[in-house]
């Protein structure tokens, strides 16, 4: 959130607006008041501001008219409007075109304030969203690759600096944190992205399909053999081999596989003579192969032959800041998947908790989940009930006081995060949780509010 916004003001009342703007300037903003609606869509014309807070019923040219001309200035410019009881109609009307939300008056001044610094907070994620995007569509093949955090950054600039080497490649990371999308980045980046890119999971065939698979074999090889399979390293040839899960390959095949990545030359089962293949390797594992070496489970020449260049994929819990990018990413890749769906955003407070969950199926784990809102929401916007009622249910139910022994957490948080947590052990019900924290339910509410939603375990 920046330290210091620009807010344009607006209303026809001049002491309505120098009321806002006593606070908005003790809170740290550059704040203009227009007097009136024309001269409010003239002050946009020509000035850069990241709010309007702007009253509906104006003479002449009223909220609705500021609002189109903020969203023809600034798509992601926030307008939240001002209105009297009674023309609430109105105000959802304006929600429906495009306002960021409605203050009925009279209203409190900790409210204006609440609601201007989440408009801030949502503009400044959308800015970063849309020049993130920008930079992974500069990025060519890393587009795929999605995240600003530290060690992103640093794969980042790993995959451009081995993409144009022949070597093989190691990709280690958990399972479902996207090591397919690096070996297809280093391909694409490389000096053989004209070649094909050809993948296999060591684990998804029988082994006595995998050699078959791998190498290819000639018509009548074995049973069911009716035609020739020219296999996957010829498929290859030119371009790059992608082997998924290379530690479960058996033992007999990691000996032929070594022998390909030695001579350079593949054999068919059941053939009589090799053929040359040029083909650069890229194996993945999530497993310790150090381990499996020393237990005699993977040969330990091979390890080194696989390992000249070892990449390491973060867990999306060690990248959590990444994780409002990806969603946002995910939700808009299941909207094109299933245009009929209601579902068109994430609340605020849903974000947060993605953000706080552990993920143990990481990226994958966050894609399909966006994916089950998407299929089975029937709002608009997914919050929190529909969060609880999808999130996998093997997420750990840690007690705050014992997940603040790991990290130093202000008093604050582990406040709400202990409401969030008794909240969740009744169900739901906040006015139970409340008789059981000995406070009232309103207090729950106010905390919801004022952190962007309680986090719900």
């Amino acid at each position: 959130m920046p330290s210091s916004a620009r807010i344009l003001v607006v209303d026809d009342h001049v002491e309505m607006g120098e009321m806002l703007k006593d606070p908005l300037t003790d809170a740290g903003h550059a704040v203009d008041v227009a007097a009136s609606g024309e001269e409010a869509i003239t002050w946009l014309r020509t000035r850069l501001y990241d709010v309007v807070l702007c009253d509906l019923r104006m003479k002449d040219v009223d909220g609705l008219d500021v609002l189109a001309e903020a969203q023809k200035v600034d798509p992601c410019l926030p307008v939240l409007l001002m209105t009297a009881f009674g023309a609430v109609e109105s105000a959802v009307e304006a929600m429906k075109r495009g306002a960021y939300h409605y203050l009925t008056k009279p209203f409190r001044l900790d409210e204006v304030l609440l609601y201007v610094e989440r408009a801030l907070e949502e503009r400044r994620l959308r800015t970063e969203h849309q020049t993130l995007k920008r930079q992974a569509a500069d990025r060519s093949a890393l587009g795929s690759l999605i995240g600003r955090s530290a060690p992103m950054r640093t794969l980042y600039g790993l995959v451009e600096r081995v993409a144009h080497s022949g070597a093989p490649v190691l990709v280690r990371g958990e399972s479902g944190s996207g090591k397919e999308l690096v070996a297809q980045a280093l391909h694409s980046e490389g000096a053989r992205r004209q070649g094909p890119f050809v993948a296999v999971n060591c684990t998804a065939l029988p082994h006595a399909l995998l050699e078959s698979e791998l190498f290819g074999h000639v018509k009548g090889a074995f049973t069911g053999a009716t035609t020739a399979r020219r296999g996957l390293f010829v498929e290859a040839d030119g371009g790059t081999l992608f082997l998924d899960e290379i530690g479960d390959m058996p033992p007999e095949l990691q000996a032929k596989l070594l022998r390909v990545l030695e001579d350079g030359e593949v054999r068919a089962v059941g053939a009589d003579g090799a053929r040359s293949v040029d083909v650069r390797i890229i194996a993945a594992t999530h497993q310790d192969l150090e381990a499996r070496v020393k237990e005699g489970r993977f040969r330990a020449d091979l390890f080194y032959r696989l390992n000249v260049v070892s990449l390491r994929i973060p867990p999306l819990r060690e990248r959590r800041e990444d994780i409002p990018m990806l969603a946002e990413h995910f939700l808009a890749q299941a909207l094109a998947r299933n245009p009929r769906s209601p579902v068109t955003a994430l609340a605020p407070e849903v974000v947060t908790e993605l953000a706080r969950m552990p993920w143990p199926g990481n990226v994958r784990e966050l894609e399909n989940l966006i994916e089950r809102f998407v299929v089975l929401g029937s709002q608009p916007t997914v919050d929190l009930s529909l969060l609880r009622l999808h999130a996998s249910p093997g997420v750990p139910d840690v007690h705050p006081l014992a997940a603040a022994q790991e990290q130093v957490v202000s008093l604050r948080q582990l406040e709400g995060d202990y409401i969030a947590w008794v909240v969740a052990r009744c169900g739901g019900n906040k006015t139970r949780a409340a008789e059981l924290l000995g406070i009232d339910v309103s207090t729950i509410h106010r905390r919801e509010r004022a952190d962007g939603g309680i986090s719900q375990r």
